[in-house]
């Protein structure tokens, strides 16, 4: 049943390996019209070595993935706990935690996020909701995109809502019906060469800008099976390890002109979705902050409004929707959409922990 108000935490960690997104939310229920507050909230990045442990997680044995896991629960459990000692935060119905994804192979009826073992309750010795993705697979979803239920309940005042972030996903009605499926990679691939030059990401685009566009490379990105295929449909890590970075690396062309290449390969895969279309597309991740590639993005979709919200939607939007996805799942109500996943119905998905 629905109380009034809930007081949660969300916890997010997301491919492009930011860190870990912590937010405190009030919401509050009034009419069955939902409204929210971002309180206190954080990224908290990753050392070295667990950067190293994520990035390469995808190649681990089952026995270490195993390992992984435990000893990833014991470390987002102890961030968890630190933020709510720091803030001093108190009467908490819960922490709602994403986790962080390993392997996602919805297509063999597999997902793994890492950093949710039932003992993460009594790390943080709080109720803890979480695992959202699992079930999802189990009744034939993809498992993702999990966040456009909270699209739908929070920010419907935008036609559109797009992520850029790991990878960039959309949500939106289409006959009277939420549907959202991921579109391509962006900050996994962005990133990935932005680390080889030295640097976390590549700021403001900058490096983009600078580089020239590789037209047989684009073509044959344009081109990958992926983008044929017809939602529901959810991207991993899997995809650009195994299919975008060794396309890309097959051309002898320097970092400048490969960013600059996948870049227009990712406005042009959000033109493909929105094409002709009019109305408000509000955008959030870290993307958001690649001006180059919210020009170009603009460029293809010259009938859109962009919308950039402020600080605190932009970078916890994820948060705060997990948020609302557990608090969802204490209340008995659906959190997962099959219109988005493609699972048999609709239903209340996550774990629930208590310590």
């Amino acid at each position: 049943m629905l109380k009034e108000t809930y007081n949660v935490i969300g916890v997010m960690s997301g491919t492009s390996l930011d860190g870990v997104d912590l937010s405190h939310i009030h919401f509050t229920n009034e009419n069955e019209k939902w409204r929210f507050e971002i309180l206190e909230s954080e990224t908290i990045s990753y050392s070295e070595y667990w950067l190293n442990q994520l990035k390469n997680a995808v190649t681990f044995s089952e026995t270490a993935l195993l390992e992984l896991n435990e000893n990833y629960t014991d470390l987002l459990g102890k961030i968890i706990a630190s933020f709510i000692k720091k803030n001093n935060l108190k009467n908490l119905d819960a922490v709602c935690s994403h986790g962080h994804t390993i392997l996602h192979q919805p297509q063999n009826g597999f997902t793994l996020q890492i950093g949710n073992l039932p003992n993460i309750a009594t790390i943080t010795q709080q109720t803890v909701v979480c695992d959202f993705r699992v079930q999802d697979v189990e009744l034939g979803g993809q498992g993702a995109p999990l966040v456009p239920i909270g699209d739908q309940i929070l920010f419907s005042d935008y036609d559109y809502c797009l992520n850029l972030g790991g990878f960039s996903n959309i949500s939106f009605e289409q006959n009277n019906t939420r549907i959202a499926f991921d579109i391509s990679p962006v900050n996994t691939v962005l990133n990935y060469y932005a680390n080889t030059l030295g640097l976390d990401y590549d700021n403001k685009g900058q490096l983009a800008r600078s580089g020239k566009i590789n037209s047989e490379l684009l073509s044959k990105l344009n081109d990958l099976d992926y983008y044929k295929k017809p939602f529901p449909k959810s991207l991993g890590f899997e995809f650009v390890k195994e299919t975008v970075l060794p396309l890309v690396e097959k051309y002898a062309i320097v970092i400048e002109d490969k960013m600059r290449t996948f870049t227009e390969h990712i406005a042009m895969q959000i033109e493909n979705v929105l094409d002709g279309k009019k109305g408000k597309l509000l955008i959030t991740g870290g993307g958001a902050y690649n001006d180059f590639l919210l020009e170009r993005t603009q460029h293809y979709l010259p009938k859109i409004e962009i919308i950039i919200p402020d600080t605190k939607i932009l970078e916890y939007k994820e948060a705060l929707i997990f948020a609302l996805l557990g608090v969802l799942k204490l209340s008995g109500e659906i959190n997962v959409l099959s219109s988005v996943t493609g699972a048999k119905f609709d239903h209340s998905s996550g774990m629930i922990y208590t310590f």
